[in-house]
């Protein structure tokens, strides 16, 4: 009897072990889980910590360089007369007769910091440069947008893309040996390396910038405008011209300021492809020299603390403020195209 009651003991033992064998896998499931929820809240936070970190730095960098920019740039407006910065009276040479002229000559027994021909020489280059860049940046983004197929897009897409990986020396390159000669033959200029030039070599820039912007821009409007379109009985043109373009014609607008912020910016292709001669005119069929060039060509060769030094900064001072100033309006304009498109 003894004996029959220790093997039914065992018997109960082995059936109850089974059931707290699971009790206890449930409960390693449940801790190893709770491990993991614990090492995945950690790992956030460092992910957190680590952007902030990176976010932080951009910021402080941007936020020094800007101190330092008009730091410097502002001793040039204690060194040298601000009427300088627009322009002197100089001798004619023809008439013998004293003239107001806009000259950028830095170095010399008498040198000169009028800013007017480098600022006009820029804008000279970026306008018809957005101009040139915006029908074919708007065009591109419409079509990979409303028009092409997914695998056309897919097959498109990559050569866009590729345009805007290309370095601009090599566009630069191309412009001054090829570009230019063809410019010349077809309008017979006067001057082989002219803004024209430059204008087509930083549109070949700025179009991979608009066309992105606009095909984002394109593909955040609500799908119940065109639906409504069609339903009006609308055609796929029509509906791209009279429907989404009006829709989103804030956030198009925003893509072309921003398109001719990284105009203004461009340095090596108007360096190499608009002749660099400090000059106010209208004519885009003329040499120019832009902000970005003169600071390019001159800063290396210049003496620190000199008044060109100083003049030089301020140059970037400007630069830098009417880029900020296209930027900031940029993203005011997308920001409310963005609540806009929410609603």
């Amino acid at each position: 009897m003894e004996r029959e009651g220790r093997q039914g003991h065992k018997l109960q033992a082995l059936e109850v072990h089974p059931e707290a064998q699971r009790a206890q896998w449930a409960w390693a499931k449940i801790h190893r889980s709770r491990s993991f929820v614990r090492k995945g809240r950690a790992l956030e936070r460092g992910i957190e910590l680590f952007l902030f970190l990176n976010s932080l730095v951009a910021i402080v960098a941007i936020t020094l360089i800007f101190l330092f920019l008009f730091q410097e740039g502002v001793r040039a407006l204690t060194t040298i007369p601000l009427s300088q910065f627009i322009g002197v009276r100089v001798v004619d040479y023809f008439s013998n007769e004293e003239v107001f002229r806009y000259i950028w000559q830095p170095v010399g027994s008498s040198p000169k910091f009028s800013l007017i021909p480098l600022i006009s020489g820029t804008f000279l280059v970026a306008l018809p440069a957005t101009l040139i860049a915006s029908g074919f940046g708007i065009g591109c983004g419409l079509f990979l947008s409303e028009i092409a197929k997914p695998r056309l897009r897919e097959l498109a897409k990559p050569f866009l893309e590729l345009l805007a990986g290309i370095p601009t020396v090599v566009i630069g390159f191309f412009m001054l040996a090829i570009g230019a000669d063809w410019i010349q033959r077809i309008f017979h200029t006067s001057y082989r390396l002219n803004a024209l030039v430059g204008a087509i070599g930083v549109s070949c820039v700025i179009i991979p910038v608009i066309a992105s912007l606009v095909e984002d821009v394109l593909h955040a409007v609500p799908r119940e405008i065109r639906e409504a379109s069609y339903a009006l009985g609308a055609t796929r043109s029509q509906t791209v011209l009279f429907a989404i373009l009006p829709y989103c014609s804030p956030g198009i607008a925003a893509a072309v300021i921003l398109g001719m912020g990284r105009a203004i910016g461009e340095t090596m292709i108007v360096v190499m492809a608009t002749g660099n001669a400090a000059q106010v005119t209208f004519d885009i069929f003329k040499s120019v020299r832009t902000m970005t060039a003169t600071i390019a060509g001159e800063l290396g060769a210049v003496a620190q603390g000199s008044n060109e030094y100083y003049a030089l900064f301020l140059v970037g001072s400007v630069l830098f403020t009417i880029t900020f100033f296209m930027n900031f309006v940029t993203e005011f304009i997308l920001d409310r195209v963005r609540k806009r498109l929410r609603m």
